[in-house]
Protein backbone atom coordinates (compact mmCIF):
# COMPACT_ATOMS: atom_id res chain seq x y z
CA UNK A 1 0.00 0.00 0.00
CA UNK A 2 0.95 3.49 -0.98
CA UNK A 3 0.82 5.46 2.42
CA UNK A 4 1.16 9.50 2.13
CA UNK A 5 2.40 10.76 5.75
CA UNK A 6 1.75 14.06 7.04
CA UNK A 7 3.53 15.38 10.27
CA UNK A 8 2.23 18.87 11.60
CA UNK A 9 4.16 20.29 14.85
CA UNK A 10 6.81 22.52 15.31
CA UNK A 11 9.76 20.90 17.57
CA UNK A 12 11.38 18.09 16.63
CA UNK A 13 11.59 16.41 19.71
CA UNK A 14 7.86 16.45 20.39
CA UNK A 15 6.10 13.57 20.87
CA UNK A 16 3.96 13.89 17.71
CA UNK A 17 7.27 13.45 16.23
CA UNK A 18 8.34 9.83 17.92
CA UNK A 19 4.55 9.12 17.21
CA UNK A 20 4.65 9.70 13.22
CA UNK A 21 8.48 7.85 13.44
CA UNK A 22 6.99 4.60 15.41
CA UNK A 23 4.02 4.66 12.79
CA UNK A 24 6.09 4.83 9.97
CA UNK A 25 8.57 1.91 11.38
CA UNK A 26 5.46 -0.40 11.70
CA UNK A 27 4.34 0.88 8.44
CA UNK A 28 7.61 0.04 6.74
CA UNK A 29 8.32 -3.05 8.38
CA UNK A 30 4.91 -4.45 7.08
CA UNK A 31 5.58 -3.92 3.84
CA UNK A 32 3.60 -0.84 3.05
CA UNK A 33 5.56 2.50 0.68
CA UNK A 34 5.63 5.29 2.64
CA UNK A 35 5.90 9.00 1.09
CA UNK A 36 6.29 11.56 4.28
CA UNK A 37 6.17 14.82 5.01
CA UNK A 38 7.03 17.07 7.73
CA UNK A 39 4.97 20.21 6.98
CA UNK A 40 7.32 22.22 9.35
CA UNK A 41 10.62 20.95 8.38
CA UNK A 42 9.82 21.06 5.00
CA UNK A 43 8.73 25.25 5.33
CA UNK A 44 5.07 24.21 3.77
CA UNK A 45 3.56 27.51 2.53
CA UNK A 46 -0.22 27.19 3.88
CA UNK A 47 -1.69 30.04 2.48
CA UNK A 48 -3.89 29.98 -0.34
CA UNK A 49 -3.52 32.24 -2.63
CA UNK A 50 -6.17 33.85 -4.79
CA UNK A 51 -4.96 32.08 -7.56
CA UNK A 52 -5.59 29.07 -5.94
CA UNK A 53 -8.64 29.78 -4.85
CA UNK A 54 -10.17 29.57 -7.92
CA UNK A 55 -9.06 26.15 -8.82
CA UNK A 56 -12.31 24.22 -9.65
CA UNK A 57 -10.29 21.71 -12.48
CA UNK A 58 -12.36 18.40 -12.81
CA UNK A 59 -8.69 16.59 -13.00
CA UNK A 60 -5.62 16.15 -11.49
CA UNK A 61 -3.82 17.39 -14.56
CA UNK A 62 -6.17 20.37 -14.32
CA UNK A 63 -5.29 21.28 -10.35
CA UNK A 64 -1.53 20.46 -11.26
CA UNK A 65 -1.94 23.09 -14.43
CA UNK A 66 -2.95 25.91 -11.99
CA UNK A 67 -0.32 24.83 -9.18
CA UNK A 68 2.89 27.08 -9.76
CA UNK A 69 4.65 26.07 -6.43
CA UNK A 70 6.82 22.61 -7.42
CA UNK A 71 5.74 21.57 -3.98
CA UNK A 72 2.25 21.79 -3.82
CA UNK A 73 2.29 20.36 -7.27
CA UNK A 74 4.44 17.21 -5.16
CA UNK A 75 1.67 17.11 -2.51
CA UNK A 76 -1.19 17.16 -5.16
CA UNK A 77 0.41 14.52 -7.11
CA UNK A 78 1.31 11.92 -4.23
CA UNK A 79 -2.04 12.31 -2.41
CA UNK A 80 -3.37 12.09 -5.65
CA UNK A 81 -1.88 7.94 -5.90
CA UNK A 82 -2.03 7.35 -2.04
CA UNK A 83 -4.18 4.17 -0.69
CA UNK A 84 -3.65 4.78 2.21
CA UNK A 85 -3.18 8.23 4.58
CA UNK A 86 -1.25 8.97 8.28
CA UNK A 87 -1.78 11.93 10.01
CA UNK A 88 -0.37 13.08 12.78
CA UNK A 89 -0.96 16.26 14.49
CA UNK A 90 -1.74 17.89 18.32
CA UNK A 91 -5.24 19.18 19.48
CA UNK A 92 -4.61 22.99 19.42
CA UNK A 93 -7.89 24.75 20.07
CA UNK A 94 -10.07 21.78 19.05
CA UNK A 95 -8.39 22.20 15.61
CA UNK A 96 -5.24 21.04 13.74
CA UNK A 97 -2.24 23.61 13.56
CA UNK A 98 -2.50 26.39 10.86
CA UNK A 99 -0.12 24.47 8.96
CA UNK A 100 -1.88 21.67 8.53
CA UNK A 101 -5.58 23.66 7.82
CA UNK A 102 -3.12 25.22 5.11
CA UNK A 103 -2.46 21.93 3.65
CA UNK A 104 -6.31 21.26 3.23
CA UNK A 105 -6.84 24.59 1.87
CA UNK A 106 -4.06 23.87 -0.98
CA UNK A 107 -3.99 20.48 -1.54
CA UNK A 108 -7.40 19.24 -1.31
CA UNK A 109 -8.59 21.30 -3.84
CA UNK A 110 -11.06 20.35 -6.57
CA UNK A 111 -9.48 18.14 -9.06
CA UNK A 112 -7.61 16.45 -6.89
CA UNK A 113 -9.65 15.16 -3.79
CA UNK A 114 -13.56 15.98 -4.51
CA UNK A 115 -15.47 17.14 -7.40
CA UNK A 116 -18.89 19.17 -7.37
CA UNK A 117 -20.86 17.15 -9.95
CA UNK A 118 -24.36 17.37 -8.91
CA UNK A 119 -26.66 20.61 -8.32
CA UNK A 120 -27.34 19.76 -4.84
CA UNK A 121 -23.56 20.47 -3.74
CA UNK A 122 -22.94 16.92 -2.61
CA UNK A 123 -18.89 15.89 -3.36
CA UNK A 124 -17.77 13.05 -5.46
CA UNK A 125 -14.84 12.14 -3.94
CA UNK A 126 -11.63 11.71 -6.02
CA UNK A 127 -9.02 10.49 -3.67
CA UNK A 128 -8.32 6.43 -3.86
CA UNK A 129 -7.41 6.19 -0.15
CA UNK A 130 -8.55 2.96 1.39
CA UNK A 131 -7.68 3.57 5.09
CA UNK A 132 -6.64 6.57 7.01
CA UNK A 133 -5.22 6.91 10.36
CA UNK A 134 -5.31 9.97 12.48
CA UNK A 135 -3.76 9.83 15.74
CA UNK A 136 -3.67 13.62 18.28
CA UNK A 137 -2.15 14.22 21.24
CA UNK A 138 -3.85 16.27 23.99
CA UNK A 139 -3.03 17.85 26.94
CA UNK A 140 -7.40 18.02 27.89
CA UNK A 141 -8.55 15.06 29.90
CA UNK A 142 -11.24 13.13 27.94
CA UNK A 143 -13.88 13.51 30.34
CA UNK A 144 -13.31 17.27 30.53
CA UNK A 145 -13.28 17.42 26.79
CA UNK A 146 -16.66 15.66 26.14
CA UNK A 147 -18.12 17.77 28.68
CA UNK A 148 -17.24 20.98 27.72
CA UNK A 149 -16.15 20.63 23.70
CA UNK A 150 -17.55 17.29 22.44
CA UNK A 151 -14.80 16.54 20.25
CA UNK A 152 -14.21 19.45 17.21
CA UNK A 153 -11.28 16.85 15.27
CA UNK A 154 -13.76 14.49 15.01
CA UNK A 155 -16.13 17.05 13.36
CA UNK A 156 -13.20 18.28 11.02
CA UNK A 157 -11.89 14.81 9.99
CA UNK A 158 -14.40 12.33 10.38
CA UNK A 159 -17.09 14.23 9.08
CA UNK A 160 -16.22 16.52 6.95
CA UNK A 161 -12.69 16.17 5.42
CA UNK A 162 -11.96 12.55 5.30
CA UNK A 163 -16.03 11.44 3.64
CA UNK A 164 -15.73 14.87 2.03
CA UNK A 165 -12.82 13.47 -0.20
CA UNK A 166 -14.15 9.91 -0.88
CA UNK A 167 -11.87 7.98 2.09
CA UNK A 168 -13.20 4.46 2.22
CA UNK A 169 -12.16 4.07 5.90
CA UNK A 170 -11.01 6.09 8.76
CA UNK A 171 -9.77 5.96 12.66
CA UNK A 172 -8.65 8.43 14.75
CA UNK A 173 -7.07 7.76 18.39
CA UNK A 174 -6.04 10.18 21.01
CA UNK A 175 -3.09 10.22 23.76
CA UNK A 176 -3.85 12.20 26.34
CA UNK A 177 -2.80 13.72 28.74
CA UNK A 178 0.74 14.08 27.26
CA UNK A 179 1.87 17.17 29.71
CA UNK A 180 3.01 15.78 33.03
CA UNK A 181 3.09 11.98 31.03
CA UNK A 182 6.01 9.28 32.22
CA UNK A 183 8.84 7.89 30.04
CA UNK A 184 6.79 4.46 30.66
CA UNK A 185 3.62 6.20 29.50
CA UNK A 186 5.15 7.26 26.40
CA UNK A 187 6.71 4.10 25.64
CA UNK A 188 3.22 2.38 26.49
CA UNK A 189 1.47 4.36 23.75
CA UNK A 190 4.12 4.35 21.29
CA UNK A 191 3.59 0.21 21.33
CA UNK A 192 -0.17 1.23 20.96
CA UNK A 193 0.49 3.11 17.87
CA UNK A 194 2.38 -0.23 16.06
CA UNK A 195 -0.78 -2.10 17.03
CA UNK A 196 -2.77 1.39 15.59
CA UNK A 197 -1.17 0.54 12.30
CA UNK A 198 -1.47 -2.62 12.31
CA UNK A 199 -5.25 -2.63 12.55
CA UNK A 200 -6.02 0.14 10.44
CA UNK A 201 -3.78 -0.58 7.29
CA UNK A 202 -4.06 -4.66 8.03
CA UNK A 203 -6.09 -5.27 4.19
CA UNK A 204 -3.30 -3.64 2.25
Amino acid sequence: MRIFSLLAHPRPNSFCHALSERARQALSMAGHAISHHDLYAEGFDPCLSAEEAYSIGDTLEVALSRADDPVLQGHRTEIGQADGLLIVHPNWWGKPPAILAGWLDRVLVPGVAYRLASADGMPEGLLSIRQALVLNTSDTLAEREARDLGDPLELIWGRCVLPYCGVQAYRRHIFRPVVGSSDAQRLSWLAETESLCGAAFSSG
